[in-house]
């Protein structure tokens, strides 16, 4: 039986440990028998009061280093905030037994990280995250891209509900491919999903109004699927290839380039949405000269196939 502590502390997000609880529990009774031993444990071994209620632990930290897993819940975004409160787990896992694997489920990634367990070591967190996370820890090698990654012991998770993928992943291998495949299943949930891109917003939050590259955007917008270069662009705004780059850089966070590509993906994933369209059309409409090179850069940024993503956007629709 693989016994796994998930640690509690007033930052827990209520979701994402009732969501690692439920999924082993689940997965438990598909079973017929307890493959997961699931305790809760705190800093202390003290309750913790969380917003909808005490949560009761089995015991602190001491319990956890008996366990096989200790697996960290969402703490939230506040991330100063979930050190200065958790100093002793971090003093834990700096010196954590050899025999006991760490995970972390979205943002609690950042618990590992700052316990330097996480060096030179793959893992992922929430994709919003992720230039945080770059900058505080460099150390680190992050797959954003990753819903789930394991490392030799150490385990981490995207963001919310990618929690499940790595809970599905934990009993995939601790019991076995057919009772994850059940899990997932009696929890309507895609098993072996993919990759975090496919969740990633497209395009950026849109810029305050006012600004000057306002009506360069709405242009933009309209004629995303015509041939431009970045001179007529510039003198659309007045201004400078160079200046018109730095702007954009600061204040969309890309280049002209990489905004217009996604402008042209996020219309072909409204036309993918049409079976009536060949993926030829598609391509074509959208301002690209052929489907392989489209369907290159719809890979790229999506994480999957146009053809991929049709036969899901299909399937949802039926």
């Amino acid at each position: 039986m693989f016994r796994i502590a998930l640690f509690v502390c007033p930052q827990t997000l209520c979701s994402s440990l009732g969501l690692a609880m439920d999924s082993f529990h689940l997965a438990n009774r598909l079973a017929g028998e307890r493959r997961f031993e699931v305790l809760r444990v705190s800093a202390d071994g003290a309750p913790v009061a969380l917003p909808f209620g005490r949560v009761e632990v089995e015991g602190g930290l001491d319990l956890a280093a008996r366990c096989d897993l200790l697996l960290i819940p969402a703490t939230g975004a506040d991330i100063d905030t979930t050190f200065s409160a958790n100093q002793p787990l971090l003093a834990w896992l700096r010196h954590a037994p050899a025999s006991v694997q760490l995970g972390s489920l979205c943002s609690s990634a950042f618990l590992l990280a700052e316990a330097g367990v996480l060096d030179d070591r793959r893992a992922t967190t929430h994709w919003a995250l992720e230039a945080t996370f770059r900058e505080r820890y460099p150390q680190v090698r992050l797959d954003i891209d990753a819903l789930c990654t394991d490392d030799q012991g150490r385990l981490c998770s995207g963001g919310a509900q990618a929690g499940l993928d790595l809970c599905l992943y934990l009993i995939e291998r601790h019991a076995g491919a057919a009772l994850a495949r059940r899990a997932a299943a009696t929890l309507v949930f895609e098993h072996g999903r993919g990759r975090q891109r496919r969740f990633t917003p497209l395009l950026p939050d849109p810029l305050p109004a006012g600004s000057p590259l306002e009506p360069l955007l709405a242009w933009l917008e309209d004629n995303y699927a015509q041939p431009f270069d970045l001179a007529s662009l510039a003198q659309r705004v007045h201004c400078s290839t160079r200046t018109l780059l730095r702007r954009f850089r600061e204040q969309v966070g890309m280049s002209p380039n990489d905004y217009v590509q996604r402008l042209r993906i996020a219309s072909a994933q409204e036309a993918l949405g049409d079976p009536g369209r060949s993926l030829e059309r598609i391509a074509s409409d959208v301002g690209y000269a052929d489907r392989a090179s489209f369907a290159r850069l719809f890979k790229q940024v999506c994480g999957e196939t146009p053809g991929a993503f049709r036969q899901r956007l299909m399937g949802r629709q039926a």
